[in-house]
Formats: structure tokens, sequence, C-alpha cells
């Protein structure tokens, strides 16, 4: 190939590169001269301005990149700019044109966050704050607030008034006075007595924005917001606040203010907390988790409040009533308090335990999950319910301790509450089936209902009888053989009474009550069923299995369980006890074969079991030998050998059984509350709570006068049932309810029906 001739060098030597020149890609460049800029595409002029303008540096870019000349990032990084910021002057071109160019850099003067800061600097300089207070409160600096006094025009008072703080004597002259420190540098008895009572008044004169409590509160100097009610029309879920009587009359509130006292300096204080959490609860936000899926703002209208607490917040509250150790006592207290109020309906007592599984990466104790028909990690709460199902209290169990195990410390726990001389019949499950724990029962003045355990003798169909009766309200019919039974070598005698099904098959009930009849005992057996639909409503309305924390604490070293070793050996057995099985079988099959001729020679056949025979022997010695080694290991050890080189934990119990309590509580309010609809609503016993549910969720206008609340609810979605929610405000009315924290006595009732409204909704 001949050489290219001297001119064509000349013609394509690379351009030499001037100062000033920024390449944005192979197209468009950028050339900068004094305080002029030129920019080029294909070496054609396609915009020439001043860098001072920034308006049409701002039209240049973004003309280039709808152009197609380049993207954003080229352009973006050869002018000085982010990406960002030329998409901010797209959108503005696009909704304002030019003149939106023009804007200056940073936030304007005029701009809605800025308007709000100053607005609530000025609130808290004319409530008497100073510079400083102003700028901690709400994170800025005092040049900034001084600032922002200054462009408001606010002249400084030369002696300011703190109206927060009480006058000695309004006749006096005004003295010195000295803010008190901070609760939180003061001890626990201290904090306690800062003033919290309902006769207090708050300084917020809009219920809407209690900036003022929230400041005292971070100050020090307010351990719990009052309920501040603003008149609201249409509020969802309003109808909640019908649970409030039942609620203070539980004694909740009273007794966890005697054994907690104060959560320091707080908007949401104790009382605030318990109020938000058991109505939450009665809403079915049963978990801090779902608050996010509601406006906060109008739960927060509900109890007095600007805002309910958020998912943190809540948690915060109850992991600090978790740290002061108070869940068992107020449990405890709540029961005492149920008793003395409804004792008629503790004659009999249902105990049963409910098995919460455990899905996390700890090792803790097993136990037996019936509804999922296998062991697993698991924890176990034993419950005493009274006759109508309703909750009385609740225990945990220590590693998932048996029925047997269990219900002597339970029913110690029973008679301190009951009293020494009130007798009751406790309603247990086979679990609980111990003729030698039985005396005990008897000897702490119980009596017993259970069902019995093991092989009876079959009793002849021709002795059954029927009996009928009609008992809580509906009638019943069983076939039942009535006759004395007894164990421990004579020793105790109890009453057995079975019962036959139309499958013929016969249940055993064991009771120590000679004075009931034969139709009463199987009924109230068969009853303990309506604990097991407790266990389910909650489960299912409430998730009452639901993991509240991830804490675990120590577990007992020498807490005794089975041995893993000796396990793990019985699981060898198991396994060579079906090998052996299937060897037998395999032998037996070859026998047969053959016997009917299906083995051709006497050889084969001789051979064949030859194999399978010392198969057999290998086997049946290896389990001997396993046998052995399984009787010389223990059967239990403690924890602390059998987890060699792992943390002996169990799961936190004081914050979960915190809410078990709390939870416990909403479903007694609303037991109550169908309690009171019962005798005008037929169907109260299948539709009770299905109504309470849906009235507790209806909207309603709130009314705040000088001393009543008013709460006006939205009509159901039928006449009759109107009529029924009108009955229970009535109902309600009578009890004269404060609010809690207020003067205000709560006023319930149901804004006239048209054909026209809609269920739910109120008509102007």
């Amino acid at each position: 190939m001949s050489p290219a001739p001297p001119y064509e060098e000349e013609l394509f030597t690379d351009p030499a590169e001037i100062s000033g020149t920024v390449f944005v890609n192979d197209r468009v460049c950028v050339q900068t001269e004094e305080d002029q800029r030129v920019i080029s595409v294909h070496g054609v002029v396609f915009s020439h301005y001043s860098i001072k303008d920034r308006t049409a540096e701002a039209y240049a870019m973004v003309l280039l990149f709808e152009s197609g000349y380049a993207d954003q990032n080229d352009i973006a990084r050869c002018f000085g700019y982010s990406a960002r910021s030329l998409r901010r002057y797209q959108e503005r071109l696009r909704a304002g044109g030019l003149s939106a160019l023009a804007r200056p850099r940073g936030r304007p003067s005029g701009h809605k966050k800025t308007q709000k800061r100053d607005q609530t600097i000025l609130r808290l300089k004319t409530k008497g704050m100073s510079n400083r207070w102003i700028a901690g409160r709400l994170g800025l600096s005092e040049t900034a607030v001084r600032k922002s006094l200054g462009r408001l025009g606010w002249k400084s008072d030369p002696e300011p008034d703190l109206p927060f703080l009480p006058e000695a004597d309004s006749q006096a002259k005004r003295a010195t006075v000295t803010i008190p420190p901070s609760a939180a540098e003061l001890p626990p008895r201290r904090r306690a007595q800062f003033p919290t009572d309902s006769a207090a008044k708050s300084l917020d004169a809009n219920p809407l924005d209690r900036s003022m409590d929230r400041l005292l509160a971070a100050m020090g100097l307010l351990n719990d917001a009052l309920p501040l009610f603003a008149a609201t029309r249409s509020l969802p879920r309003a109808g909640v606040l019908l649970a409030i009587p039942t609620l203070v009359a539980s004694g909740l509130l009273s007794t966890a203010e005697k054994i907690y006292g104060s959560l320091g300096p707080a908007f949401y204080g104790l009382r605030t907390t318990l109020v938000a959490y058991v109505l939450l609860a009665l809403l079915r936000i049963p978990q801090p988790e779902a608050l996010k899926e509601y406006p906060p703002g109008e739960l927060g209208r509900i109890v007095g409040l600007d805002r309910m607490p958020e998912v943190k917040t809540l948690r915060g509250k109850l992991a600090r009533l978790a740290s002061l150790k108070g869940s068992y006592q107020l449990g405890r207290e709540i029961a005492r308090h149920r008793i003395a109020e409804r004792g008629k309906v503790l004659g009999f007592l249902y105990i049963d335990g409910h098995v919460r599984a455990y899905h996390g990466q700890h090792t803790i104790p097993k136990a037996y999950v019936t509804r999922m028909h296998l062991a697993a990690p698991a924890s176990t709460d034993y419950w005493v319910n009274d006759q109508r199902g309703d909750p009385l209290f609740v225990v945990t169990a220590d590693a998932n301790a048996g029925m047997t195990r269990m219900l002597m410390p339970v029913l110690r726990e029973v008679r301190e509450l009951l009293g020494p001389r009130r007798h009751s019949t406790v309603v247990f499950d086979r679990g609980g089936w111990s003729p030698k724990l039985f005396q005990d029962l008897l000897a702490m003045g119980f009596d017993l209902l259970t069902y019995r355990k093991g092989r009876t003798r079959h009793i002849g169909e021709k002795r059954f009888t029927w009996h009928q009766a009609r008992l809580d309200g509906r009638q019943v019919r069983y076939r039942l053989h009535d006759q004395p039974v007894r164990f421990l070598k004579g020793k105790l005698r109890l009453r057995q009474v079975t019962r036959l099904t139309e499958t013929g098959h016969q249940t055993p009930i064991v009771t120590s009550r000679w004075d009931l009849r034969a139709i009463v005992v199987a009924h109230r057996m068969f009853e303990r069923w309506r604990q097991e639909n407790f266990f389910k409503y909650l489960r299912e309305e409430y998730l009452i299995d639901a993991l509240v924390d991830y804490q675990v604490e120590p577990d007992d070293p020498n807490r005794s369980v089975p041995n893993p070793v000796r396990k793990a050996v019985e699981k060898e057995i198991h396994t060579a006890r079906v090998h052996l099985k299937k060897l037998r079988q395999s032998y037996g099959a070859t026998a047969i074969d053959y016997v009917q001729g299906r083995t051709r020679t006497m050889v084969r056949f001789e051979i064949a079991e030859e194999i399978i025979r010392k198969k057999i022997d290998r086997t049946t010695d290896r389990i001997k030998k396993l046998k052995v080694r399984r009787e010389s290991l223990p059967a239990r050890v403690p924890l602390a050998d059998a987890r060699k080189g792992q943390e002996a934990v169990k799961l936190s119990t004081e914050r979960k059984h915190l809410t078990n309590v709390l939870k416990m509580v909403a479903y007694q309010i609303e037991s109550d509350l169908v309690e009171l609809i019962r005798p005008e609503y037929k169907r109260a016993e299948d539709e009770g709570r299905t109504f309470i549910q849906t009235v507790l969720q209806d909207t309603a206008d709130i009314e705040p006068t000088v001393d009543q609340l008013r709460i006006t609810l939205a009509p159901l979605s039928s006449p009759h049932r109107s009529r029924v929610l009108e009955t229970l405000c009535d109902v309600l009315n009578k009890t004269n309810t404060l609010f809690p924290g207020t003067q205000l006595r709560m006023r319930y009732s149901v804004a006239p029906s048209h054909p026209e409204a809609k269920s739910g909704h109120l008509l102007d």
C-alpha cells in the first residue's frame, strides 16, 4: 500500500486543545473564556451566555438534554451540578417557563416550613420561654431563634412572665421564681410528686396542637399529658369510647398507679399508655407494629391527644413498664378486684394451658403443640377462667411444666384470691389426672371435675338413662350412668358420671361433687370447651401468640431436663427395631416363596434363609447392647450438663405477661358489654361479640362541654340494632363515669336514623 500524500496528513491532524475547553461527549464541547461561555454541538455554536447568568445556563443544560445531544449525568458532571438539580430545572421550566428558572439558590424566604417554624418560635416566646429553651426544643441554634424573632418584629419584655408557674398570692407583688430542677435529675420518689391529678389544666389552648405540654414533658415538668378533646364530627372508630366505663370499673388504672407510680417525665405517661393500649386492642390493633397502618391524628382525638403514641413510642413504654417487674402483681390485683365485683360466677373455675410456639433462633424448651400435632420450641401459659369463659388471671409455666406440676401453684394463687373459706370446683382436662394430686386439692378446700384417664371397665348400654334439663338458657339432654369409684387402694372415694354418645363411645367424668345432679356434672365438664374457644378467640382477634420482644433471660442451670444422650440411644433402638421388623417380614416372605414353589431349589432357599437369619441375629444383638447402654444412662440430668458449651436461656416473660394482662382486660371489657346488652339482644349468645365489635368500630361525634364529654354515635345497619345500642348508652350513662384524667362526665347517645343515611355516617 502506497504512503499517504503529505497534504492528507496536514488535513487530518489532531486539533490542538484550547484552554478552558471541556468535552461533554464526542459531539458537545463547552469553552469558557473570562466570564463568557460557549456551547458547541458538532462545531456549531449551540448557546452563548455569561457565566453569571444562571438562568441562561440552566436553560442551556435542559435544552441540551431534551435535544438528545447528551445525557443527564454527562451534562451535570461538566457543568458542576448534580443530576437531581438538572431534573429540578426541567420540572421548573415545564411548570413555569423561563421565569421559573430565575429562582435564587437556597430555600425561599416564604417557605411553608420556615413560616411554621417562625410561628412556633413566636408562640413559645409569648409563653415566656427563653431563646435557649426554644433552640433546644426545636433543634436550632440561639442565633437562628434570635434572627427569626427579629424578622417577626419581636421586642423583649424587660420583666418576663412565666404563666405556667403558680402565684403564691394574687394580691402580693410578683416575686422572683426559681425553676425546679428537671425531673430526670431527681430520685424516683420525688419524680412521682409532680401533679398529675385530673384537676390540673393543660397550657395548650388548641387540642390539636400540644406543643407546650410536650415541651414541659421534655423539661421534666410533666408526667402525663391531660386529655384535651376537640369538637369533632364523624370521627372514625370513636365508638370505642363506649369501653371507658367498663375500663375504669376494671380497676386497671387505679391498680397500675399503685404498683408503678409513674413512668417519670413524659407526654405519654402511665395512664395514657394503658388507656391507649387497651382501646387499641379493642379496635383490633393488638400490636404496636400495626399502628403504622392507621392515621395517628384520628386515633389521638379519641383519647384527647393530638396524636396517638406510635410504634417506637408504644414499644418503649411497654419496655419501661416491663423493666419495673410489676406485671404479675398487676394481674393478681385485677383478679382480686374482679372476684370482689363478680364472685357469683366463680363457683366453677376452668384451668388449662395454652402453648405458644416459638420460631426464633434461641434454643428453648419444647412443648407439644396440639394444633400442630408435634413437639416444638414453645412456652406455656396457664389460664384460669370463670364458668362464663372469661379469664381471671394467667401464669407462665417454668420450662413448660405439665398440668400436674402447675395445678398446685396456680390453686395456691386462687386460694389467696378467694379467701380461706370460699369453696370452688376446679375443672381441668386429662393432663391433670393424678389421684395423689386430687387428695391435695381436696385438702385445700377445692372440689374437682375432670375426665378419667386410662382404661375403664365397659358399662352395659342398658344401665344408661336419659337426663334432660335447661341449663344456662338452653336445653341439654344426655344419656348418663352414675356410680361411685375408689382410688389409691380405697383411700380416695369419688364419683364417676359416664356419658354414652350416639356412636357408642363412653366418656367417664370424675368429680368430688356429690350434691350436683348427674346432668349438671356432665354439662359443666363439657363447658370446658368455652376455654378452648377463648384461646382460639384471643389467638385470632388479639394475637395472643405473637412475640412481643426478642429478649431472653438466663435459665436455671440446675433445672432437671431429659438426658439428650439417653434420648439419642432410644432413637437408635427404635430405628433398629424397625429394621428388625423388616428383616423378619423378609424372612417370612422367603419361606412362603419356597413353600409355594417360587424358589426352584432347596439350596437357594437355604442360602437366602442363612443370609437373612444372620442379619436378624446381628440386629438383635445390637438392640440388646443399646438397651444395656440405655439403662446405664440417667433419665434426667441438669440443664448445664445437657447443653454443654451452650448458653442456657429462656424467653423473657415480663413484657409478654404484661401484654397478656392488658389483652385480658380488653376481653373482659367485651364480655361485660355483651352482658349489658343480653336482656335486649336475643341473639347475644351467638352474635353478642360481633355486635360489640361493630359498635366499637362505629363513627361518632365528640362534643366536649364544661363538665361533659358527649359522644353521639351513628345509627347501625338496622333499627333493632340501633335500639340495642341506645339501651347500652342509657346503661352506661347511669354509671356517671369520668374520662380518665379529666372531670368530664361521659354521656352517650345515638344520632336519629334517617332513611337516606348510610350505616356508620352522621347527617349534618
